[in-house]
């Protein structure tokens, strides 16, 4: 990890006053499951803690556990009680139905490039490049995922590099490109920066 700090702050000199500033890193790995799939797709487009608080309860309907089969004995209106829209139970639905038919095979992902990755999981319905970057960043561990539709992202590099308006995609792969092989780390160094504001 040491290296990769020392790279993005010989790199990048915004970067390394941010590193600076927000101090080691201590990112918070999750295992590459189905459960932490279903997590991300709850926690879309929420805040932390109203996320948090209808996960927590999709979790006890379920009966403790995150599994497909749990999600799948669990009838819609039960699922929509936890406070899940009725488009995110689709997905978790869907999501639960491909795990349990083996289209999606969680136990193959660490084997694969990112790129296979993307592709595996965005077959599901409401899983698109953003979770699939989310669990490629927290549960595979990858060292150099650019989530360049990230509005946290977009907004820390519109303050910082002092951009006028929100960056493109392309913009934000053209100031990553010396972040590289350690976007993944430039990623979450951007999300702090926000961090007391």
């Amino acid at each position: 990890m040491q290296e990769a700090v020392n790279h993005l702050k010989s790199a990048d000199p915004v970067l390394a006053a941010l590193i600076e500033r927000v101090g080691p890193p201590r990112i918070q790995y999750r295992e590459p499951t189905f459960e932490i799939l279903v997590r991300s797709i709850a926690f879309q487009q929420l805040n932390g803690k109203a996320a948090s608080t209808i996960y927590n309860r999709l979790v006890e309907a379920a009966g403790g556990k995150i599994t497909p089969a749990s999600i799948l004995r669990l009838r819609p209106p039960k699922m929509r009680a936890c406070g899940l829209s009725r488009q995110k139970l689709s997905y978790i639905r869907d999501l639960a139905q491909q795990t349990r038919k083996g289209k999606v095979d969680f136990a193959r992902l660490p084997q694969m490039p990112d790129h296979e990755v993307i592709a595996h999981l965005t077959r599901v319905k409401g899983i698109g490049e953003w979770s699939a970057h989310m669990f490629l960043l927290f549960a595979l561990r990858r060292p150099d995922v650019l989530p360049t539709g990230d509005f946290g992202v977009c907004n820390a590099i519109r303050r910082l590099y002092k951009k006028r308006t929100m960056p493109t995609p392309r913009q934000v792969e053209r100031i990553a490109q010396s972040w590289h092989p350690h976007c993944s780390l430039a990623t979450w160094y951007l999300w702090r920066s926000a961090d007391g504001d």
